[in-house]
């Protein structure tokens, strides 16, 4: 477990870049921490992210974004928390947890989860697992591009953060 505190006044970027549990706390007013983490996960591996985001004080603010792309038999599962904690008003804080699934054979888990215990806080999350859909490889393949290509595009884009 990675452990990661915000000062007060201080805005962090945080690129996650291999599995694992992170833990963010939010430690003084005018904290902030922009998160973000993309897996291309491939054969038989499995990827297990997990990632919490502690609000200590008030007035801070946190964005997360995680996206993952499940080939052949691969893992995909993200895990992200977010605690506010009581007196803790005018925080905001969002978490994003995308999986696209290239083969019927990966899976894949997206469990965003909230507490929140004071009030005047923004808060959301958005949990998504899905596959491309055959309209958008169509269009491209119309163009010439072939399915390959057309995918590989897609998921280019997808990971691009």
């Amino acid at each position: 477990m990675k452990t990661v505190t915000i000062p007060r006044d201080t805005h962090k970027e945080i690129t996650l870049k291999n599995p694992g549990k992170y833990v963010v706390e939010l430690v003084g007013p005018g904290a902030e921490v922009t998160i973000t983490g993309v897996w291309d996960v491939r054969g038989s591996d499995k990827v297990s992210v997990e990632v919490i985001i502690h609000h200590k004080a008030p007035n801070t603010l946190a964005n997360t974004t995680l996206h993952g792309v499940g080939r052949d038999q691969a893992a995909v599962r993200f895990v992200g928390r977010i605690i506010i904690d009581p007196e803790c008003g005018n925080s905001n804080s969002f978490l994003t947890e995308r999986v696209l699934l290239l083969s019927d054979q990966a899976t894949a888990e997206a469990i965003p989860d909230l507490e929140i215990l004071t009030d005047d806080v923004k808060c959301s999350h958005a949990a998504s697992i899905s596959r491309i859909p055959e309209e958008q490889l169509f269009y491209l393949q119309s163009r010439g591009i072939s399915r390959q290509q057309a995918e590989d595009m897609v998921v280019e884009g997808f990971l691009e953060l």
